[in-house]
């Protein structure tokens, strides 16, 4: 049997961490503020928001909601994003996406302040994730998958971890930070070509393609790591699943994170962590 690899003692230690920051934040006279700016009434929007709301609650982060219609127009969103690049008192944005297709979402996303890009929107952001620079911030979900590992004790440097999935959302970003771990990192995707025995050369499987079952016994071997970063729903189950077929895959490898409960309950508390540090980059600036 694999080990289980929680997400919620994770988030528990990086909460317990920025609580102490942000006491000495508050010593200083500033409260860390996150911006959450949503447009429409989206159920995974709305769902994620309850939960960054309540993670920064308990930390001591403050959030101000700014909630859009659907139908608001391109220029009253970015009159949205502007107030908040000018306000001092907001330290991080959060742009919930996607964005209903009547707004270009490219142009939104340039028009954000990225040193107040908390999820990697902006393409400086981005920049930085694949330069190793802090400009902005990497994706919340990618840097859950590093502080994961690390968390439980993987060893990065000198690994061979196998990703899979190439979107600017975890693919590509996480392989970057892998390698900047020294990890040696190969990226596939589910048209690469015998895709099962190129994952079982990795020691670290980590799978984000965005497809039910996309990993299966096939793909895996003995004493690997597996991170399952997918959240499909399931209509036969009626449950939420992720990439990784789990009944298959648990008894064969060494340690996998289950759906849910394990990647995405580390992903707001690395949100969080994304605020206080650019809260403390504003104190330190």
């Amino acid at each position: 049997m694999a080990e289980l690899l929680k997400g919620a003692p994770v988030a528990r230690a990086i909460s317990e961490d920025l609580a102490a920051r942000v006491e000495a934040l508050g010593k200083k006279g500033i409260v860390p503020t996150l911006a959450i700016v949503r447009v429409g009434e989206r159920d995974d929007d709305l769902a994620y928001e309850r939960g960054a709301k309540k993670r920064c609650a308990n930390i001591g982060i403050a959030v101000r909601s700014f909630v859009l219609p659907a139908t608001c127009s391109q220029a009253e969103l970015m009159e949205v994003i502007e107030q908040i690049n000018t306000d001092d008192s907001i330290h991080g944005c959060l742009l919930l996406r996607p964005l209903p297709k009547t707004i270009d979402e490219a142009a939104i996303c340039a028009a954000l302040d990225a040193r107040k890009d908390v999820d990697c929107a902006t393409d400086q952001s981005l920049f930085g994730v694949f330069a190793n620079q802090a400009l902005g911030f990497p994706p919340c979900t990618a840097e859950a998958c590093i502080l994961m590992l690390e968390h439980y004790g993987f060893e990065l440097e000198g690994a061979n971890v196998c990703v899979v999935g190439r979107s600017l959302v975890i693919g590509k970003p996480v392989s970057m930070m892998l390698q900047a771990k020294n990890a040696t990192v190969t990226m596939c995707h589910t048209r690469t070509r015998d895709l099962g025995s190129v994952c079982k050369g990795a020691d670290i499987l980590v799978v984000a393609a965005g497809h039910n079952g996309t990993i299966g016994a096939d793909a895996v071997r003995e004493g690997q790591c597996v991170l399952d970063v997918g959240i499909n729903w399931d209509e036969d189950a009626q449950k939420l699943v992720g990439d990784v077929s789990f009944a298959e895959v648990e008894p064969v490898v060494g340690a996998i994170t289950p759906v849910p409960g394990g990647v995405g309950a580390v992903t707001t508390a690395v949100l969080a962590k994304h605020v206080v540090e650019a809260a403390e980059r504003t104190a330190t600036a």
